[in-house]
């Protein structure tokens, strides 16, 4: 039987995505992303816990997100889990768990020339950056 190894998160950027550009002009785009998870305790306070993700996207999604995503953007993430591991200088070894996207909504609302609030309409699949329609469409749910 195969594995599955799949994320989907909706959270905002805790910075700008850091942008580098490879061999072969290939983009890579790193971020923090926050997730909040709000609930309530025993004693009926409500709790808030934030965790934080290294988000990697490559290619169109990374032109994308360098172009569209700033620190708090709202965003739906979905790709998949991947672990590096490392020495560092002191032969001491190191993880990192990132998740690499395959699949970005902007969640964000965008104010047009009227001043009215509308969905901005602008989703990445696959790494294309071509406007989609509607995001909410897009949703798994």
């Amino acid at each position: 039987m195969r594995g599955v190894n799949r994320v989907m998160l909706i959270g905002n950027l805790g910075k700008d995505p850091d942008v580098q550009h490879l061999e072969g002009n290939i983009a890579v785009a790193k971020f923090p992303l926050a997730t909040t998870e709000t609930f309530k305790d025993r004693n009926g306070k409500l709790v808030s816990q934030t965790e934080w993700h290294t988000i990697v996207l490559w290619r169109g999604l990374a032109e994308l997100a360098s172009k569209y995503l700033h620190k708090s953007s709202l965003v739906y993430i979905e790709g998949r889990l991947r672990t590096r591991t490392w020495d560092d200088k002191d032969g001491n070894r190191k993880f990192a768990t990132e998740i690499v996207g395959d699949n970005l909504i902007m969640l964000d609302k965008r104010s047009d020339g009227g001043g009215q609030s509308s969905d901005s309409g602008i989703e990445g699949i696959g790494g294309s950056d071509m406007p989609m329609g509607d995001p909410s469409e897009s949703l798994p749910y």
